[in-house]
């Protein structure tokens, strides 16, 4: 009867050790760049060393950004024991000694596939292979996999995920699990026990107030995109984010618009995975991408989440708490021509029930710094009265003074 015993106690521990994500990665948004929206298919091996190379010598690297992601496109076939294989002309060297590349630029390595029997763009998925393809990318060195939801008919979300999620940790490397489900099922409820980050919303385009219709499936501009993120606040933080896809600066869209882009996406605290052509950047998309203030803002510590406090004729404020009783405020033009803001601090008392965090300028004195402008902008002993440019933001840092 001990025997008996015994052997059960010890299979319970090993599902407890498989049915779990690795703890502590992501404990702030995932900073990264990623192939698809810049190159699509159209991806091989010298494409991806030059992103890292770019990544490094354009400042990125140095403003925060650490993952290089390969999207779809990457692989061809199975071997006879079910491993995936990669193209061979487009990655002549291998996975491995890319990901080793990647690795010396002091970068870290990612990857792509679905949940589904074959990948969105038809290549061979993961369905029924999750062992093989946990146990190569664990051999080849991967930090980062994004897991997309192609080609699912009759799969359970869920249980596809939580799949592949035990098969990453049985073998055994630490991998970021970006589940890549489109916010269909939603991942936000289930997510935190499976995944890093879990998308929100179908695939972003580079417009920013669009919405374009594929008979099936639409693609989301910067706007739609940001209204969809209501309601979801509360079940993001540290290891577990929500996320609103990756970032379109660079990709089309004028300054003022990628800007108000980012700046709402650090507000959101949403992983930032750029996807422009990092070797051919305007030095106003490198400045935006760059931007260490704002960036700070979105890597905060504390990992929370803004919220939109206040809608007036087309500009909304939003607020978030940060560490050490910062607070960061954005305003944010959605119309097409200026409009001007007047907030008066001292009557503005502002409770944050998810943080329990008050901004209170009637009993604490906050100093302004603008995060674009990168100066000073007086403190809230007085109203706040500026101008915000059309599809533009004001982005302020709040600094209680001593």
């Amino acid at each position: 009867m001990k025997q008996i015993i015994l052997l059960f106690l010890c299979l319970v521990f090993s599902l407890h050790l498989q049915a779990q994500k690795f703890e502590q990665l992501a404990m702030t948004p995932p900073m990264g760049w990623n192939s698809w929206n810049k190159f699509a298919g159209n991806i091989n091996e010298e494409i991806i060393r030059k992103a890292a190379d770019n990544m490094v010598s354009s400042g990125m690297k140095d403003a925060g950004y650490e993952y290089i992601v390969i999207d779809d496109c990457w692989q061809v076939s199975r071997d006879s024991l079910g491993f995936i294989v990669p193209d061979p002309k487009s990655f002549p060297s291998g996975i491995k000694a890319l990901a080793d590349y990647v690795h010396s630029k002091g970068l870290k390595f990612g990857i792509y596939s679905c949940a589904g029997t074959k990948t969105c763009a038809g290549r061979p998925g993961s369905k029924g292979y999750e062992t093989q393809d946990a146990t190569m990318y664990a051999r080849w060195g991967v930090d980062y996999l994004k897991f997309d939801w192609c080609n699912t008919d009759g799969q359970n979300a869920q249980q596809s995920y939580t799949t592949m999620r035990d098969a990453l940790y049985k073998a055994g490397r630490p991998i970021v699990f970006s589940i890549c489900e489109w916010g269909n099922n939603k991942p936000w409820i289930w997510g935190p026990a499976i995944g890093h980050l879990w998308r929100t919303t179908g695939d972003i385009y580079n417009c920013f107030d669009c919405v374009q219709n594929h008979g099936t499936w639409s693609s989301w501009g910067v706007l739609s995109i940001l209204d969809k993120q209501d309601g979801l606040r509360q079940y993001a933080g540290p290891g577990h984010w929500n996320d609103p896809d990756m970032l379109e600066v660079g990709n089309g869209m004028v300054a003022n618009e990628d800007r108000a882009h980012f700046s709402m996406w650090c507000m959101l605290a949403a992983p930032l995975i750029a996807g422009n052509d990092m070797s051919k950047m305007s030095p106003q998309t490198k400045e935006i991408l760059t931007n260490k203030e704002a960036i700070a803002v979105n890597q905060d510590a504390l990992g929370v989440q803004g919220f939109r406090h206040a809608v007036s004729d087309s500009l909304e404020t939003w607020l978030k708490p940060l560490s050490n009783g910062d607070w960061a405020i954005c305003f944010l033009n959605r119309a097409k021509t200026v409009r001007k803001v007047t907030f008066d601090w001292k009557t503005q008392i502002i409770f944050d029930p998810l943080s329990k965090r008050t901004l209170n300028a009637g009993t604490t004195v906050y100093s302004l710094r603008n995060l674009w402008t990168k100066t000073g902008a007086g403190n809230t002993g007085k109203a706040l009265t500026a101008t915000v440019p059309a599809h533009d933001v004001l982005m302020l840092r709040l600094t209680a003074t001593k």
